[in-house]
């Protein structure tokens, strides 16, 4: 686990985000109020298709080093088997919708590979 930690430290280095800064913002942009637009025109969300993916990945990550956290939390005594579990199925979700989204554009890609010129 620990090495998986290392590496979501090198896609912060890429993405020039540091866990700290990110987390508010995607809870703030992905919260129920600012997705089905209650929230008024305080909330700002992403209108670009890129922005709208980099914070997809940036919360996927993050709820990935959160289920880390908590089972390393859970394994010296920190955390009880229920916070331990629920961050852990809340890791597993995120890596899901991740693993999909990366099917579907694979799909999208050989698509339009296979379309004639």
């Amino acid at each position: 686990m620990i090495e998986a930690l290392t590496s979501l430290a090198a896609f912060d280095k890429v993405a020039g985000t540091s866990f700290a800064e990110t987390a508010p913002a995607q809870k703030a942009a992905f919260s129920p109020a600012a997705v089905s637009g209650i929230a008024g025109p305080a909330a700002t969300a992403p209108t670009d298709f890129g922005d709208v993916m980099a914070q997809v990945a940036a919360s996927a990550r993050d709820a990935i080093r959160t289920g880390e956290a908590t089972a390393i939390s859970g394994i010296q005594g920190k955390a009880t088997a229920q916070q331990v579990v629920e961050a852990v199925m809340s890791a597993e979700q995120s890596l899901q919708t991740v693993v999909a989204i990366r099917d579907k554009v694979v799909a999208a890609y050989l698509e339009l590979s296979r379309m004639p010129i």
